[in-house]
């Protein structure tokens, strides 16, 4: 069965102190078995990891103090607990579900402990894919925007039937099926991204049979995947061709995966695509081709030309003055750094690009007949001498000491300790750094001139493997 604690947690935490490199993947930290509470906690996690754990699990202190001390039998808070050497470094701390209570209202109970960690899980899976496209074996799911009506056949006999996925936070309760003349079927409204889900029929964990799509739940199982939906390809003009296909910069060009379906008279493709900017082209009886409805195609450097698409908000590369110029180019690691890609547009002032990107982190530069130079409009530059650019920046930060200092770096988890990445820029009395951080845990240190410290502004810190200590922050979804 596919239990409520594996979804409360789909990150690996990272605590490295002196004592301890022992990673704690927290999809294995808890699981719901016959209804028994088990949490299979490690002899070897530093005192960090031990209490990050409790935290996120909503653990007492002294409980977890207790069966680190493996105390067979442990009363907290009214409940008995009771521990279980798994091997040399293992052990299990499990709870027993009162005589009064189901496992529906304690499966429940277990979501409560942590709904942001599952909430922040949840859009990371949502997001966590470039493209997909459904592989249902017979019409159960029906889109129309962003409203879905799921349906399972058969069950007739069941008397309650619920859908539990990453969409409800993996609830057992909140998402019930109401029966129809054929099965069962529900509707919700979801953003566009990839789902896992489940069934549960009469409390009983199920896998849609109808559905190809399938991914390993971490416990002996699978769950399965579905996409809502925010793009169609659309291919007129060809209603002879036999095999049509459309790829892309999304599936890293892959010349047979995506075939597209003949639909009166023009040929088709629904799927999720993330957003920012996709090349594109068809592939007609082995034929490829850009698409004759698109009139914005680009060069890839290599004496052929793609189609271009974007999905989400446009923003303006700009270059202003080198009215002399022949030809600007804007490349940077959003695109390869394709050299031909992406020719700029001639304004009254200087020059200029429509681009659609991710909320994300980028570095860019512009060539100007052949001559690289960063955006002289962009005080924002990274340690190897690249334009820096956050897209819809979530978090900014701050350090308001040290006025005179020539440079200052945040540097931490988020941009893998880089020691010149992300060099900040003093504002109005205080030196500031936009970026896009994933919702979850990050740690992160400032280095003021070569010296290395922690956020004098921030109280929460953790020990780290050269006893000098992290700053860590937390972004909600």
């Amino acid at each position: 069965m596919r239990t409520w604690c594996a979804w409360m947690a789909t990150f690996i935490l990272f605590i490295s102190t002196a004592a301890a490199q022992v990673q704690v993947d927290l999809k294995k930290v808890c699981h719901v078995e016959d209804g028994r509470l088990i949490f299979t906690l490690d002899l070897r996690w530093s005192a960090p990891q031990r209490t990050e754990v409790a935290r996120l699990f909503g653990l007492d202190s002294a409980l977890v103090s207790d069966a680190y001390a493996l105390k067979p039998v442990i009363t907290s808070n009214g409940k008995v607990w009771k521990t279980l050497k798994i091997d040399l470094h293992r052990f299990e701390l499990s709870m027993e579900a009162g005589k009064d209570e189901s496992r529906e209202e304690t499966t429940e109970k277990i979501f409560l402990l942590d709904d942001q960690w599952i909430k922040r899980s949840s859009i990371a899976e949502r997001e966590s894919v470039s493209y997909g496209v459904n592989r249902f074996t017979r019409n159960i799911l029906v889109q129309s925007g962003g409203r879905l009506r799921f349906f399972l056949p058969g069950q007739k006999n069941a008397k309650k039937v619920f859908i539990s996925g990453s969409f409800n936070a993996w609830s057992t309760l909140q998402t019930p099926m109401q029966p129809c003349d054929s099965g069962w079927t529900v509707s919700m409204n979801l953003k566009p991204g990839k789902y896992s889900y489940k069934f549960i029929i009469d409390g009983k964990w199920t896998n849609d049979s109808y559905n190809k799509l399938r991914e390993n739940d971490t416990y002996h199982g699978y769950n399965n995947i579905f996409f809502c939906y925010n793009y169609k390809f659309v291919l007129s003009g060809v209603p002879d061709a036999h095999k049509v296909l459309v790829t892309g910069s999304f599936n890293q060009w892959n010349e047979s995966e995506l075939r597209m379906i003949r639909f009166q008279g023009n040929w088709v493709l629904p799927l999720y695509l993330r957003e920012g900017t996709h090349a594109y082209k068809f592939i007609v009886d082995g034929t490829w081709m850009t698409d004759p409805a698109n009139k914005v195609t680009r060069p890839d450097g290599k004496g052929n030309r793609n189609s271009f698409m974007g999905i989400g908000d446009t923003l303006f590369f700009t270059l202003k003055g080198y009215s002399n110029a022949k030809k600007v180019i804007v490349s940077g690691n959003f695109n390869a750094w394709n050299q031909e890609e992406l020719a700029m547009d001639k304004t009254s002032d200087g020059w200029q690009l429509p681009y659609v990107l991710a909320p994300g982190n980028y570095e860019y530069k512009f060539i100007v007949d052949g001559k690289w130079i960063t955006d002289p409009s962009n005080t924002y530059k990274t340690g190897s001498g690249n334009s820096y650019l956050s897209v819809k920046p979530n978090y900014w930060f701050r350090l308001d000491q040290y006025p005179d200092a020539g440079k200052v770096i945040v540097t931490g988890s988020f941009n893998n300790w880089s020691t010149d990445g992300s060099r900040m820029e003093f504002h109005q009395g205080s030196w500031w750094f936009p970026v896009f951080l994933a919702p979850g845990k990050h740690t992160y240190k400032f280095i003021v001139d070569g010296k290395w410290m922690v956020d004098p502004a921030n109280n929460l810190w953790e020990n780290n493997e050269y006893g000098t200590n992290n700053s860590v922050l937390w972004i909600e979804p």
